[in-house]
């Protein structure tokens, strides 16, 4: 079912992120000026992951992540959902996710392992397509938020790893990416199809 500002539904980060980072925004910003902001970070994200400044494209990555977090819950805090929002803010964070696969993920992981999380992405991107053409929109299940978490872990576990220089972070992360593999899946069979 989608979710409107009629039917909003809180979860328990929104409370949290209600009682606390919200009331410290400004009234005048947006949800949809969090998404736009994503989308913008993306690029610069992948600029420094390709100089290989793991020490700026880190705490980049994870605002940029955290913007995610952050529009949701104030989008549903102060009921400001909108269509645009809800079709907007998986697309950029599949955008911001998926590129730093592709870019990054295939290269120190491996690239069969980035090419299934990419695939699944672009199955639950298809499969949203065609119910949206089927006139049923679907607001992002747990099993999304959850897929897109272990996927933030994962690629920050990556990124410690090549700033630290401590290896071990490296099975850390392919083990988060595998559960977000597992979440992802289970969205695309409840959200997508």
């Amino acid at each position: 079912m989608l979710m409107t500002n009629e039917n909003v539904k809180l979860y328990w980060h929104d409370r949290l992120l209600a009682a606390t980072l919200v009331k410290l925004l400004p009234r005048d910003l947006h949800p949809n000026h969090l998404t736009i902001l994503r989308v913008i970070l993306t690029p610069c994200v992948l600029y420094y992951l390709w100089l290989e400044a793991w020490e700026i494209v880190l705490p980049l990555f994870l605002f940029a992540a955290f913007t995610d977090m952050v529009d949701g819950s104030l989008a549903r805090v102060r009921k400001q959902i909108t269509m645009w929002g809800t079709i907007a803010d998986p697309a950029a964070d599949k955008f911001l996710i998926g590129s730093v696969v592709v870019l990054f993920v295939a290269k120190e992981v491996n690239s069969v392992f980035a090419a299934v999380i990419v695939i699944i992405e672009l199955l639950i991107i298809i499969a949203g397509v065609i119910r949206h053409r089927r006139g049923h929109l679907v607001s992002a299940n747990w099993y999304g938020k959850l897929k897109m978490l272990f996927q933030v872990i994962g690629v920050t576990a990556l990124l410690i790893a090549k700033l630290s220089g401590l290896n071990l972070f490296v099975p850390f992360s392919v083990g988060t990416f595998s559960l977000a593999i597992v979440f992802a899946v289970m969205s695309l069979l409840t959200y997508g199809l």
